[in-house]
């Protein structure tokens, strides 16, 4: 095995340099050589048997999936970055008094964090946090996620846009953007309901773009139903385009009448 955990090794390497000069299809292509050769290794999950290099191979097992999951993240891959997250878990918790501190596991946690937010699954987001210590919890990475969602739930969405800025972690980025997308997207949605019509002045205001520029920008990227003419934002068009569904009513109250009648029967 010491034949196979040098090829993994110097794989492993190439990998590296592919990742640092943003090639990513020879690192997509080396990181799947990478995932067969670790198969062979018995000493990983969910084996774990003790072999003479065990500790050695775990490392390298954990540092790859931890760079897996730093790839997901420059080619915008979450299903990737989900795949990626699950297997490195297994090495945060089952073995994890078997290695040595790994200094990305923290921002790789608050990533994960993230990105649960970010598709609205904030169930597993508690559960995830459940799952940590309370020195996880105190670290930046982490610390940042738990604000930003409490931010995201209070409402207060100037404090989710602005957290980008502070992020703690600059692979946070990605995800910070999503959010930031999901926000004005929630805000959207709220403002063509509740008005007509807005100028432009307060629908950059409402919608917290810095500029009008890109607010002009972001309606005609990701709502062009809505109009914008005469200095203001026309939401009348969606609306009228918007299809309105029938009440079937006397369906529901046949429906009615039939529980009732079922009601008294069984009384």
């Amino acid at each position: 095995m010491e034949a196979k955990l040098n090829e993994l090794t110097q794989n492993f390497g190439r990998f590296k340099a592919a990742l640092i000069r943003n090639d990513f299809d020879t690192a997509s292509n080396l990181l799947s050589d990478l995932k067969v050769l670790l198969t062979q290794f018995t000493s990983l999950p969910p084996l774990y048997q003790d072999t003479p290099n065990a500790a050695k191979e775990l490392e390298i097992a954990r540092d790859i999936y931890e760079h897996a999951v730093l790839l997901s993240v420059k080619t915008e891959d979450q299903d990737a970055f989900e795949r990626d997250f699950f297997q490195l878990k297994h090495y945060y918790t089952d073995v994890r008094n078997r290695l040595p501190p790994s200094t990305q596991e923290y921002p790789i946690l608050g990533l994960n964090l993230l990105r649960l937010l970010v598709q609205n699954r904030i169930a597993e987001f508690h559960t995830e946090l459940e799952l940590l210590s309370s020195a996880a919890l105190e670290n930046p990475c982490i610390k940042h996620a738990v604000e930003l969602e409490q931010s995201f739930m209070e409402g207060a969405y100037n404090r989710v846009l602005h957290a980008r800025q502070t992020a703690p972690h600059e692979t946070y980025v990605y995800f910070m953007d999503l959010l930031a997308k999901t926000v004005r997207d929630e805000i959207a949605g709220c403002s063509e309901k509740a008005y007509d019509y807005l100028s432009v002045k307060d629908a950059q205001k409402i919608l917290l773009f810095p500029s009008e520029r890109e607010l002009l920008a972001y309606v005609n990227e990701d709502h062009p139903e809505w109009e914008v003419k005469n200095g203001g934002v026309y939401f009348q068009k969606a609306k009228e385009t918007a299809p309105c569904k029938e009440i079937p009513s006397l369906q529901l109250i046949n429906q009615t009448l039939s529980y009732a009648r079922e009601l008294e029967r069984i009384v």
